[in-house]
């Protein structure tokens, strides 16, 4: 009997090892940017079978699949922001000899004003490179710190590191994750970190398992916590403490609990500081950045218009009294129905638009409804934001800096309700105050009928005097409508650059 089932397994084996060096080595396509050469990454290549492969962050597919290796197969590409050429019949494809441990280069026209660059969170972002054993520029280019997937980055500087923060997190054990923050340092760029046109290579906070941990302890159980207006403030001994809001969440638009949190640089985590309560209308929020109005330096949370404001003081960012509105409502009233609302008109019944505390501000959302509602004219409105078709456009999220190059505020945001995508997106806009206005958009990004949420423009990466500037987003599938799930990328960050020299951007001035 043993010496049958050997003589099975023998003959087994050389029954495949023929097909095993036939396929032993896949053959190797990337897809590259024709403007600049570098790989695309979210680039999807689709057979005439429907079977699916997409690029990694260098715009590398290994491709193996048994039956279509060392022979001609053709390949429909797609990559929202990005265009190949339709042939006579309009498909847009290209035919591959895919020959094992050979490369075919494929160049793809950017649509897109900004140039996709690379997924920073989740598995495999350097995968298919792995596979075609090429060298990745990560130390960790396949699975780091357990996160399969990540929702929502806040970033700052600080201890002479940047620190970064995320949302939910997924983990590769079982689909609920970490839902009390995930977090994570790297190296400045010029500190040892790498050139951001490479990528980040992230040091996460993690369990004993090796997992992303919850990053905010203390607080009662029940929800998840979210956390955003990172903020670095000397305590009253001097030392620079590291704080945030948190927000508990019951539900998506339910908040059990909001507050400040701090960090302790022993614990490695976030505890309780103060409780805000949760009826008073003005609280940090979003990505903050400081500027100087007149002698006192300020601390603003533009959502994505920059509409609070506080002290840059440890003392004054604890007291909810402190912040201020900018608001059109007189002093000291809150915001209702558009009908009610009581605004600020001087004797000649102009509008005053002022920084006012214990006042609700009046944000785009309550300047549509109060034009509606014929309380307030568009022009009067300091949120006019229109494409170069004058077609109003409507920012859901977004962060604002000063940027050195263009000498303007400049504000990257994602649309709520854009023509390709609810909310895919995205915006370049600038103004010669924080507070603006921001009257001329120009569309920099797309994702076709895909979410990319909650944009982020990372100053602290900016090159050439801030002619290059960075920026994030989330993509995920949710809230678009699309029931497929892009392999590795969704419920991921994906980092893009834009050159604020290019003339397309002279519409947004």
């Amino acid at each position: 009997m043993h010496q049958l089932l050997a003589a099975l397994v023998c003959s087994f084996t050389f029954f495949l090892l023929p097909f095993s060096f036939a396929f032993g080595e896949p053959h190797i396509i990337q897809i590259v940017d024709e403007a600049t050469g570098r790989g695309v990454p979210l680039v999807e290549l689709h057979t005439t079978s429907n079977v699916r492969a997409i690029t990694d962050s260098a715009g590398i597919v290994a491709w193996d699949e048994p039956g279509l290796m060392d022979r001609k197969v053709y390949f429909k590409i797609f990559s929202s922001g990005y265009e190949y050429p339709a042939d006579g019949f309009g498909y847009r494809g290209s035919v591959v000899q895919t020959k094992p441990g050979q490369k075919t280069v494929i160049r793809l026209k950017r649509l897109n004003i900004a140039e996709r660059l690379y997924r920073i969170t989740g598995q495999g972002i350097y995968a298919e490179s792995v596979k075609a054993g090429l060298k990745a520029p990560l130390k960790q280019p396949v699975l780091n710190g357990g996160v399969m997937g990540q929702d929502t980055v806040q970033t700052i500087e600080y201890q002479n590191k940047l620190f970064w923060f995320w949302g939910d997190t997924n983990r590769p054990e079982y689909p609920l994750g970490n839902f009390s923050t995930s977090g994570a340092t790297s190296e400045l760029p010029a500190k040892g970190g790498l050139d951001p046109v490479v990528g980040i290579d992230f040091t996460y906070f993690v369990d004993p398992a090796g997992n992303s941990r919850p990053m905010v302890t203390g607080l009662p159980k029940g929800g998840v916590i979210w956390i955003d207006a990172l903020m670095v403030l000397p305590d009253e001994q001097g030392r620079p403490r590291l704080l945030a809001r948190f927000a508990r969440h019951k539900s998506l638009n339910e908040v059990a609990q909001r507050g400040l949190i701090i960090w302790d640089d022993a614990k490695s985590t976030f505890g309780p500081l103060v409780d805000f309560p949760l009826d008073q209308p003005l609280y940090p929020a979003s990505q903050p950045f400081r500027q100087r109005d007149g002698e006192v330096d300020y601390l603003y949370f533009p959502t994505p218009y920059a509409t609070v404001r506080v002290r840059a003081d440890f003392k004054s960012v604890q007291d909810q009294k402190a912040y201020e509105a900018w608001t059109c409502l007189t002093p000291g009233s809150r915001y209702g129905k558009a009908a009610d609302a009581a605004l600020d008109r001087d004797a000649a019944g102009k509008l005053v638009w002022a920084w006012e505390k214990d006042t609700s501000p009046v944000r785009e959302k309550e300047q549509r409804d109060l034009i509606k509602a014929g309380k307030l004219t568009e022009a009067e409105s300091p949120f006019q934001l229109k494409d170069a078709a004058g077609r109003r456009v409507s920012l859901h999220a977004g962060t604002i800096a000063y940027n050195a190059f263009r000498k303007r505020w400049i504000l990257i945001g994602h649309e709520m309700g854009g023509t390709a995508s609810l909310l895919g997106e995205c915006w370049y806009t600038e103004a010669d105050r924080p507070e603006g206005p921001f009257l001329h958009g120009v569309k920099i990004a797309t994702h076709e009928k895909y979410t990319f949420y909650n944009v982020v423009h990372h100053p602290q990466f900016d090159q050439e005097n801030g002619r290059v500037v960075y920026f994030e987003g989330t993509y995920t599938k949710e809230f678009s409508g699309n029931p497929d799930a892009t392999p590795r990328y969704d419920y991921n960050q994906i980092m893009y650059r834009l050159d604020l020299g290019d003339p397309r951007l002279k519409a947004a001035q």
